[in-house]
């Protein structure tokens, strides 16, 4: 049997698969989000932008991504 190589999340109350591995971090690289321009809510709790790098994303995370907007 091959292991799994990928997990479903909800992103944004929707289920997506990804590749397994990630962190929040690659996870934002992977969506083609600037980190310093989203809040990433994971199972109901806002992190620190500090610790993307070392929280990893797993199967049936809930994630929330809320993006900053410009304007006048």
């Amino acid at each position: 049997m091959t292991p799994d190589t990928s997990i479903d999340i909800q992103l944004n109350g929707k289920r997506q698969s990804f590749g397994a591995g990630h962190t929040v971090t690659t996870l934002l690289e992977a969506l083609e989000l600037h980190p310093g321009m989203v809040v990433v809510e994971l199972n109901r709790e806002i992190l620190d932008r500090e610790n993307y790098d070392a929280i990893k994303v797993v199967q049936d995370d809930m994630i929330e991504l809320v993006h900053f907007v410009g304007g006048g």
